[in-house]
């Protein structure tokens, strides 16, 4: 199984942020990612449909054959992979916004997370967030639009400036210095986010952490490929090519991208 590929997911293009990640810590290891752009944000679903549509997801990643499954999706992530991981005999990797480093490093002891309403509303995200509200307040702001936007390679428009604006705001008036970035697709957002934040305020993803844990499982299950030549790298969506086309179009690695009905 060593040469087989890890299996990547998101609710579309936004995932790729960790897919990056992982490339660069891992440049032998073969790679397959599905984005479920066509289903997209998870983030508006109920915790049902988030579920069924994770199950789908792994089930394709299975069907071609991936050793592990990284669920790159902070939605899916909260919701879903506990059942995953009862369902399937596969290892699973999750996301979910970085609070602990965030709440250890806040200096205001008032930090931010900015996430799908599905994130911020999953018992998992409750859980994580409440080990730390003794000491420090969270300041929760859905980011409502952004993935919508970013799906429709709207990055860089004043429309994507003036709504992250309006969702920042409530936590630069509350003096927070750092901001969890709570979904894959926001580090797409970093040049935007660093126009708009006062320099003091520190941007937290959870990109390398996954691309580092998802390391230490592989070489824990013995699935550390033995190649030693660059992997290769195949995307799947099941909407429109030229979104995920813009986003990797400055990878430095080779990639094929297709479309799949599903």
């Amino acid at each position: 199984m060593n040469n087989q590929a890890i299996g990547i997911f998101d609710s579309g293009i936004g995932g790729t942020s960790i897919w990056q990640e992982i490339a660069i810590a891992l440049p032998y290891e073969n790679t397959i990612y599905l984005a479920d752009s066509k289903y997209a944000p998870y983030g508006k679903r109920s915790a049902d449909e988030i579920i069924k549509l994770s199950i789908r997801n792994t089930e394709k990643l299975i069907d071609f054959d991936c050793k592990i499954v990284v669920v790159a999706c902070n939605t899916a992530t909260t919701n879903a992979i506990k059942v995953l991981r009862e369902r399937f005999r596969i290892p699973f990797i999750g996301i979910e916004p970085a609070i602990k480093p965030a709440a250890l490093q806040t200096k205001t002891h008032k930090i931010g997370i900015l996430a799908t309403q599905g994130t911020l509303s999953s018992e998992l995200f409750a859980s994580t967030s409440d080990l730390y509200t003794d000491t420090t307040e969270i300041i929760e702001v859905v980011g409502t639009g952004l993935v919508e936007l970013i799906e429709d390679g709207k990055i860089h428009t004043p429309e994507m400036l003036s709504l992250l604006t309006s969702h920042l705001q409530p936590m630069i008036k509350k003096d927070i210095d750092h901001l969890v970035l709570g979904c894959s697709h926001y580090p797409y957002l970093l040049p935007v986010l660093k126009k708009i934040l006062p320099k003091n305020i520190q941007i937290i993803d959870s990109g390398e952490a996954v691309a580092k844990q998802t390391k230490v499982i592989l070489s824990k299950n013995n699935l550390l490929n033995t190649n030693t030549h660059e992997g290769t790298h195949t995307f799947y969506t099941n909407k429109t090519l030229a979104i995920l086309e813009g986003i990797l179009k400055n990878s430095t690695t080779t990639v094929n991208i297709n479309y799949l009905k599903y």
